[in-house]
């Protein structure tokens, strides 16, 4: 994360960091991150002596990529886990969330859903 001001810690950019560096700079708990590491085949941070991790620039970047694609784009972890899985550009995947097929097709059901309101309304009336 190439000048990310999350991390401004005196660090050089491409320096390792702890689980709780990580976890501290992202706002993730470190608990997560663990599971994620689970979750995710591609993130994998090295282990030191005592089964200390660190966190390369390359794992920071997924780390960031998973949080945004679970916690504010609304994807299931599988789902995140097949995008990243699947080495699709961000662009695409940020075009093809749930809440954004959504409103493009809002304008289309919006006649449908008038014409039901309107067989509500006379029903109880």
């Amino acid at each position: 994360m190439v000048g990310d001001p999350r991390f401004n810690d005196g660090k050089e950019d491409g320096a390792l960091r702890t689980i709780g560096e990580v976890a501290d700079a992202l706002g993730i708990k470190q608990h997560v991150l663990r599971y994620w590491e689970q979750q995710f085949p591609m993130l994998k941070p090295l282990k030191r002596s005592g089964g200390r991790r660190y966190y390369r620039p390359e794992d920071v970047r997924i780390v960031d990529t998973i949080d945004r694609l679970v916690n504010r784009e609304g994807y299931t972890l599988r789902g995140a886990r097949q995008a990243l899985a699947g080495g699709l550009p961000m662009a695409p995947l940020l075009a093809a969330t749930p809440a954004r097929q959504a409103a493009r097709s809002a304008p289309d059901i919006l006649p449908h859903l008038k014409a039901i309101r309107g067989k509500l309304a006379a029903a109880l009336d």
